[in-house]
């Protein structure tokens, strides 16, 4: 299966259509009466489907399971037409539009099992998807992309060229998958004043954010928490919350970690772990979703 284990877990809904057709008016008003053989139809259906929803991963190899935790059935009859409209709702890290289809077309053919007998002509027909909402998809348009970053790497040994950076350039490489510029990458020592000054300096070229990586840990040279909190202007700590909450999930020792944000001027500034697994799920953790702070701050109304 497809690895989710670095996204966010979100309210995901989707809704899906299956339509049944009968052949003559009999049958609609047998449904209508609750005349039908085996049973009511509307509600036996509908219980199928409540049944199946649950079921789809047995089904389907490349669907994950997840928790189920809203199911809706309704029906639109129009003429010989028998409209089925499946709502699923989850908190998870994947959609559901596949348990949605799945659940109207199991709703479907057992409306077919039940009719078949005082009708031969049913046909189904129509299974798709109407909506589905809850990814990143349905905030893509609200990141703002026309943006700079710089990259700061924070090491005494990296500085010293004892050490490769690799955090760094994780970092980089999720700003490029999220269309936002490098204006500059660099490596400075774990010096209270270089970063101080890097921030300030960067600040006052007007670009749009600046990452820290390292130095956020609790040795004695670690200081860029110290460097940085007494130049922010203001500071944000939902996404600190964001990262730290990312991490533990996914490993015991991130709570220890000093990650900060803040601004300075309209500048956002991030102070991340210097681990390179750090750095990377700090950024999964935010990222994409923290680009819509940019629009906040040039006067864009919160949706």
């Amino acid at each position: 299966m497809v690895d989710i284990t670095h996204k966010n877990t979100t309210l995901r809904t989707a809704i899906a259509q299956a339509s049944v057709k009968v052949s003559k008016p009999e049958t609609i008003e047998a449904i209508k009466n609750d005349t039908v053989p085996k049973g009511h139809v509307f509600a036996m259906s509908k219980a199928a489907g409540l049944l199946g929803v649950k079921r789809t991963p047995d089904i389907l190899p490349d669907c994950h399971p997840l928790p189920i935790e809203f199911t809706g059935v309704e029906y639109e009859i129009d003429g010989l037409d028998i409209h089925v409209i499946f709502t699923v709702k989850t908190i998870y890290k994947t959609g559901v539009e596949v348990e949605a289809m799945h659940g109207a077309s199991v709703v479907a053919l057992n409306m077919y099992d039940m009719l078949k007998p005082i009708d031969k002509g049913i046909e189904i027909h129509a299974i798709k998807l109407l909506n589905k909402k809850g990814g990143k998809s349905d905030y893509k348009n609200k990141f703002k992309t026309d943006l700079t970053a710089a990259v700061v790497v924070c090491s005494d040994t990296i500085s010293a060229g004892h050490k490769e950076d690799k955090a760094g350039k994780a970092i980089i490489e999720k700003l490029k998958s999220c269309e936002i510029s490098i204006s500059e990458y660099v490596v400075i020592p774990d010096e209270l004043d270089a970063i101080q000054n890097k921030a300030k300096g960067y600040e006052t070229m007007g670009v749009d954010m600046v990452i820290f990586t390292g130095g956020t840990g609790l040795s004695k040279r670690d200081v860029t928490p110290e460097a940085l909190l007494p130049i922010l202007n203001r500071r944000i700590p939902g996404i600190e919350e964001a990262i730290r909450n990312y991490g533990q999930q996914r490993m015991p020792y991130s709570m220890l970690s000093r990650s900060i944000a803040g601004t300075i001027g309209n500048t956002l500034i991030l102070a991340l772990p210097g681990s390179t697994n750090g750095a990377k799920e700090s950024m999964d953790a935010i990222f994409p979703s923290v680009q819509h702070v940019f629009g906040v701050l040039r006067g864009a109304r919160h949706d």
